[in-house]
């Protein structure tokens, strides 16, 4: 029982460094190409898409460096993981309303919640094994 769930919790890892080198290329397109990302006249933004980039380019560093974190075991970073993959969800819900590419989002919000599942569901044995 603890081999299997010791990889649901690599492959939480795993799924954490995606997501954010999948956040962190979001920032960069939106700070390189200006106008790659289309808002509706309608749609309520709080500051302009290049400033959205940079925080994008920022929160994909900080899942990076979790999910890092996450593979050695430690019990902080797995909090820390829980935390930021809730975070980028409700992120990427907001993302979902504002936006031209629902599907985007849709598909990061579904792996951050099999990160949360992969995270929350068991632990134990998990650091042992990374030893």
């Amino acid at each position: 029982m603890k081999q299997p769930m010791a990889g649901w919790i690599f492959f939480a890892a795993v799924m954490m460094l995606i997501v954010g080198a999948l956040d962190l290329i979001e920032g960069l397109i939106a700070v390189i190409r200006d106008k790659y990302y289309v808002l509706a006249p309608d749609q309520v933004i709080v500051f302009d898409t290049t400033t959205w980039g940079w925080i994008m380019i920022v929160w994909g560093a900080l899942l990076i460096l979790g999910g890092l974190a996450l593979m050695r075991g430690a019990t902080w970073a797995r909090m820390l993981a829980i935390f930021l993959a809730a975070l980028n969800l409700v992120g990427q819900l907001g993302w979902l309303g504002a936006s031209s590419y629902p599907v985007w989002s849709l598909v990061i919000i579904g792996i951050d919640l099999i990160v949360l599942y992969a995270l929350t569901a068991r632990w134990e044995g998990f650091p042992e094994q990374v030893r």
